[in-house]
């Protein structure tokens, strides 16, 4: 008999773990007396129906059982489906009763109202006959159909795994397919590892449940016992098979999908906080769900969306699903169409004629609209001054996408059309990137953080793959010595803001210059042939500017033995070169070659964009993005996802860094890995709303007298240009007066992204309106645009003059530090970053300023020695200035600099010295030429040590010119005859170290 707990044992565990759950019971496969052939247990079927409708008549109730047990369809994905179809939606039936007279009901395999009702049975070892005979492990029935199965392997058994246990149920659907005609969820597991998922999926698409509750997630316990009594409840498991599995068709194959432990409590916990938030019991801020980009947001998005739909207390919903672009979110469109079984019909607004009449009826459904299709319109009697109200129906909820990138609750703009439209609306936000202090808004709109899933638990889950960072720095050289004073020739009497734009601008294009592409298209390639040798897959790379795509391009197909490429990028042909014209497409060129680029068998192996595809785009056999762009916080962590996607046997995805995004990849990610993301809000709202009416009031003083503007909103488009020219004019012939007033116009639009959300924002709505306003047109007047665009292009020529580019390197080969790959989940990596953001300068500065602190401190004690050191890391500090490497091999070097520190610690005790007597040693052992007997300066320190002691035991010593000439006398004798060279060098070292180190020496130390 063997020592180890065998596959049985785990079986039974299981059963165990079921039954401690009521009304489960259990029942061993070989006490069921049926057909073989038969996989319902047909008779706890009937008993079902006859107990859940019992006034229907018998006959009735037969025909119902046949039509719930046949399942049509050509193959077991069809039938598979138009059984989940009946089970989670039910099916309607008429007859005709006794009397003759028609009836009506709607009918359900199992209760979902009720859980009593049902008959939950644990079977194992339950012997079916197909093309083969067959008995799955354990099978968990409702009501007589066979909704879950359980495959198992011995935990102990080497040979015995998991993948195993998945490869017997694929052969299970050969051999006994009638068994996954019903089944609902299929769960593989060798005790080690359990996962579930659907009968039909790969083994890269099964997950582990990882939670009981929804908060707290369980990564050490027995895997097989968090699945049970977290997903398999009884309750639990009619809602999951209810509400969270879907069929979705793809190129004409029928895809089963069912939600993670994250998407179901997510919602779970939705569905809670959107019962007691819509109005007229709430306030309208259902609150916000933060999963992690790729972590299957959209399918989230469309579940509780689906629920929405059925809940009896929403009375038929309307569900308005609210992006930034179509262009940018096709793909959560094309998700929520994909699950039409969830949602139903999906409705576009495509104009702002349509969306106002689909939002004016009184039925339900789910409309997507841009929040630019809420618009003011022009009208017979001129333009709408405010949005009209479509629906006052408190059964609206608005679901926005990526909620904290849209300007939500704007002062005046589509925003607040939105809610002036739709003044009882509900709002819930989703969003793949964490809400931070600048987000403020965001929870004033919304409502606070409801469910976090971020981007270390779903590596963790393997609902996404480990992204990897390698930097591969692309230099530029600087030239030019005189850049700077010939750039402020260039922008002198522009305001500063411009003035960075502008330098900005011309850096962008020197990011194009044509030997740094050539560099980087040649190094590119040879980085993805060498990838896509051991992993086939598409990469994209990210580029700066348009322009620079193009010529990106231009040098890649150039180079022998490169792939197929495409641009992706906006186009305009009134204004594009002609040369761009091969990159212009249509809509539906665009959409081919979307399709190709997804196609992983397809030849176009390279996309080059700017913006487009960095977000709502999915292609899972993407492996590698080549980064030349410099990106921050959302919109880098939504672009290095794009690699993130679970693909066959993809193991990573890697980032390819040509420009130095290290560190904002570092603070991105540590936010993204906080398990909430929340910061503190910088300024409160209501001192920032007193604060605003301050700046009002003092901008409202620098107008002319008698000077008025309140019925802004009612003039006409001329009379408010009269009315704005009328203030420039007035504020532009006093340069002291127009230089306050647009420091404080600057000061009320910053404040204004912080109040737009106040609840009597609309009391300084026109104040800020009309300020901002003068405040573009006097900077018009006072920094014309043909100025700053003549300088931009003077800009652009000095910079191209001025810098010289080498090819790419390798940013670790470089520092002199071996190479490592860094996960942007790994913890050494997210060491380099604060928890509060304190920018890639300030980070090394405090690092710098510990670093200096620490050799201030042993100055004191040996200035000679530390100078040194300081000037080392003052060049580190000014190398990562110059992008010669990012912060973190300048963090490595900084590191150097203290394991320095450290080994001459060690070295002075091995010496046999004490701190005080090194310093001296120091100056000593410096001059080769003037001594070489080490025990004789040993000797000879102590006795200085003694002398500079005697003299320092003096109030204010160093201030006493006497006093210091009777050391120096004092110390020349030591040293007399022991000296042979550099004998006034070394007394004046020596002296200089005595007074930097006995300056605060006490009283009587001698």
């Amino acid at each position: 008999m063997s020592q180890y707990l065998a596959e049985s044992d785990i079986e039974e565990a299981a059963i165990a773990w079921l039954l401690e759950q009521a009304p489960y019971t259990y029942q061993h496969g070989a006490e069921i007396k049926r057909d073989q052939s038969k996989v319902v247990l047909e008779d706890a079927f009937a008993a079902y129906l006859q107990r859940r409708y019992p006034q229907v008549p018998e006959k009735v109730r037969q025909e119902l059982k046949q039509e719930f047990l046949y399942n049509p369809g050509a193959d077991l994905p069809q039938r598979n489906h138009a059984f989940h179809l009946k089970l989670s939606k039910g099916l309607s039936k008429t007859w005709k009763d006794e009397h003759g007279q028609p009836q009506f009901g709607h009918f359900y395999p199992v209760d979902y109202d009720t859980l009593e009702n049902n008959d939950f049975r644990v079977v194992n070892q339950l012997t079916t006959v197909g093309k083969g005979k067959r008995r799955p492990d354990l099978i968990i029935f409702v009501n007589g159909l066979p909704l879950v199965l359980f495959e198992f392997k011995n935990l102990f058994n080497q040979d015995a795994t998991v993948e195993a246990a998945f490869n017997q149920v694929q052969h299970y659907t050969l051999e006994i397919p009638a068994v996954f005609e019903y089944n609902a969820l299929t769960v593989v597991s060798d005790g080690q590892t359990t996962l579930h998922g659907m009968f039909s999926s790969g083994l890269e698409w099964y997950a582990a449940w990882k939670s009981i509750d929804g908060r707290a997630v369980v990564d050490n316990g027995f895997a097989l016992e968090t699945l049970i009594k977290g997903l398999l409840v009884p309750q639990r498991l009619l809602q999951y098979v209810r509400h969270y599995i879907f069929h979705e068709l793809d190129k004409g194959e029928l895809i089963k999908k069912g939600a993670k432990y994250h998407q179901f409590y997510g919602i779970q916990y939705a569905l809670q906080e959107t019962l007691k938030s819509v109005r007229p019991n709430g306030d309208g801020r259902i609150g916000v769900i933060w999963h992690t980009t790729r972590s299957g947001k959209s399918i989230t998005m469309a579940i509780y969306t689906g629920i929405l739909r059925q809940l009896p207390q929403l009375r038929n919903p309307t569900i308005v699903v609210q992006v930034d672009r179509f262009d940018l979110n096709r793909q959560l469109f094309e998700d929520f169409v994909a699950a039409k079984d969830l949602v139903g019909d999906v409705s576009i607004a495509n104009t702002t004629d349509e969306l106002r009449t689909l939002l004016s009826g009184e039925g339900g459904g789910v409309v997507f609209s841009t929040v630019q299709k809420f618009n003011l319109k022009d009208t017979a009697t001129g333009r709408e001054l405010e949005h009209p109200v479509l629906s006052s129906r408190d059964n609206i909820i608005v679901i926005a996408d990526e909620c904290h990138r849209t300007q939500y609750g704007l002062v005046q703009g589509f925003a607040n059309n939105l809610r002036r439209a739709l003044p009882q609306a509900s709002f819930i936000g989703f969003t793949g990137t964490p809400v931070d202090s600048k987000d403020a808004d965001t929870v004033a709109v919304f409502g606070d953080i409801i469910h976090t899933y971020d981007i270390r638990q779903a590596t963790e889950d393997k609902a996404v793959v480990p992204i990897y960072y390698e930097p591969r720095l692309a230099k530029l050289h600087l030239g030019n010595a005189q850049l700077e004073e010939e750039a402020e020739e260039i922008t002198g009497g522009l305001e500063e803001n411009d003035k960075n734009k502008i330098l900005w601008a011309a850096m962008e294009d020197a990011a194009g210059s044509q030997e740094r592409v050539a560099a980087i298209a040649r190094d590119i390639l040879q980085h993805y042939t060498a990838r896509n040798a051991s992993l086939s897959g598409k990469a994209m790379v990210v580029c700066m500017s348009r322009r620079n795509c193009v010529k990106l391009y231009d040098a890649l197909t150039a180079l022998p033995g490169c792939p197929e490429v495409a641009v992706i990028m906006t186009t305009n042909i009134a204004k594009d070169p002609i040369a761009w014209n091969p990159h212009v497409r249509t809509k539906e060129a665009m959409e081919g070659i979307k399709t190709r680029f997804k196609d992983p068998d397809d030849k176009l192996q390279l996309v080059i964009v700017r913006d487009m595809w960095l977000t709502g785009f999915d292609n899972p056999a993407m492996h590698t993005l080549y980064v030349d762009k410099v990106m921050t916080g959302h919109n880098l962590i939504q672009a290095v996802n794009r690699v993130a996607t679970v693909f066959r046997d993809k193991p990573s995805g890697l980032i390819v860094d040509y420009i130095g995004i290290g560190d904002r990849l570092r603070d991105a990610t540590k936010k993204y890995t906080g398990a909430g993301g929340s910061g503190a809000v910088a300024l409160e709202i209501e001192e920032a709303f007193s604060f605003t009416q301050e700046i009002i009031e003092l901008l409202r003083e620098q107008l002319p007298p008698d000077f008025t503007y309140h019925t802004w909103l009612a003039l006409t488009t001329q009379e408010k240009f009269k009315l704005v020219a009328l203030a420039t004019n007035f504020l532009v012939s006093d340069d002291e007066l127009c230089k306050a007033f647009m420091l404080n116009e600057k000061k009320l639009s910053s404040l204004a992204s912080i109040v737009k959300n106040h609840a009597a924002i609309n009391d300084i709505a026109v104040d800020i309106l009309f300020f901002q306003h003068v405040g573009a047109a006097v900077r018009k007047v006072k920094y014309p645009t043909t100025n700053i665009k003549k300088s931009q292009e003077q800009i652009k020529n000095l910079i191209h003059r001025s810098i010289e580019s080498e090819d790419v390197v390798d940013v670790f080969q470089m520092a002199g530090i071996e190479r490592f790959d860094i996960s942007i989940i790994n913890d050494e990596f997210l060491a380099t970053a604060k928890e509060q953001k304190t920018g890639n300068e300030l980070k090394l500065e405090l690092l710098r300023q510990i670093m200096n602190d620490e050799i201030k401190v042993r100055s004191s004690n040996n200035l000679i020695k530390y100078r040194r050191l300081k000037e080392e890391v003052e060049k580190i500090i000014a190398d990562y200035h110059a992008h010669f490497f990012d912060s973190l091999v300048a963090m490595e070097k900084i590191r150097a600099v203290a394991k320095q520190l450290q080994e001459e610690d060690q070295r002075r005790t091995q010496l046999g010295l004490t701190q005080e007597e090194e310093a001296f040693y120091e100056i000593l052992a410096n001059h080769p030429n003037a001594v070489q007997d080490f025990e004789l300066i040993k000797e000879l320190v102590k006795k200085i040590l003694a002398e500079v002691k005697k003299s320092a035991s003096q109030p204010d010593w160093y201030k006493k010119d006497d006093t210091k000439a009777q050391l120096m006398l004092a110390v020349k004798k030591v040293l007399r005859f022991k000296v042979h060279a550099d004998l006034q060098e070394i007394l004046d070292e020596i002296m200089e170290q005595a007074e930097e180190r006995y300056k605060v020496w006490a009283f009587g130390v001698a």
